[in-house]
């Protein structure tokens, strides 16, 4: 991972007032010494303040939380700290709420290995034991299985994808979910399964 491009990047977060962590598969990566090829953070800025200090920030998506920008020429990704609430489509949330602490942005995520934070430091925030997780090659998913497969059934192929990738196995509960609801990928545009599959080849 290239860390000039988050140190960079916290810098002129810091300056400006806000914190940025590391977060997601950039995280996950960069702990398992695997290339980084996304990079992903989250930060405590609202979208309409990051757009006031970013150099030419994409805004497409700030409703959501999520503006990308460039820097030293590599695309990144940063969202606001969040709370989704309502998944009544099987794919997106009725409610998004920016919040400003990982207490409550850490729920949202979807497996332990992609819920850890890594600050300016290099330190590590870890809420739900994903560092513990990686050490034992384990998915599990954060919080109860069956509602976080019945609120994003795509995440039945994520867990998939990653333990093929990583060469982790899927931890007994989370098993026993993604078969129980496994129908429930039948809701989903199926171009969006395509692309995980294609993500996982």
């Amino acid at each position: 991972m290239n860390k000039q491009i988050f140190e960079k990047l916290n810098k002129i977060f810091e300056a400006n007032g806000f914190e940025l962590f590391m977060i997601g598969g950039t995280s996950r990566d960069y702990l398992l010494n695997l290339e980084v090829l996304d990079y992903d953070f989250v930060t405590n800025a609202k979208p309409e303040e990051m757009e006031k200090f970013l150099e030419n920030p994409n805004m497409t998506f700030a409703k959501f939380g999520s503006v990308s920008t460039k820097v030293d020429g590599v695309k990144v990704d940063i969202v606001t700290f969040r709370k989704e609430e309502g998944y009544s489509d099987f794919r997106h949330p009725a409610k998004i709420t920016f919040v400003n602490n990982i207490k409550e942005d850490y729920k949202r995520r979807d497996f332990t290995i992609n819920a850890i934070y890594i600050d300016k430091n290099f330190d590590i925030i870890d809420p739900s034991n994903g560092v513990e997780d990686i050490k034992n090659k384990i998915i599990r998913f954060i919080g109860d299985p069956e509602t976080r497969i019945k609120e994003d059934p795509l995440r039945i192929c994520r867990a998939e994808r990653f333990a093929k990738k990583l060469n982790f196995e899927i931890e007994p509960k989370s098993l026993e979910a993604i078969k129980k609801y496994r129908y429930l990928l039948d809701k989903l545009n199926p171009e969006k399964i395509k692309e995980e599959v294609r993500k996982g080849k």
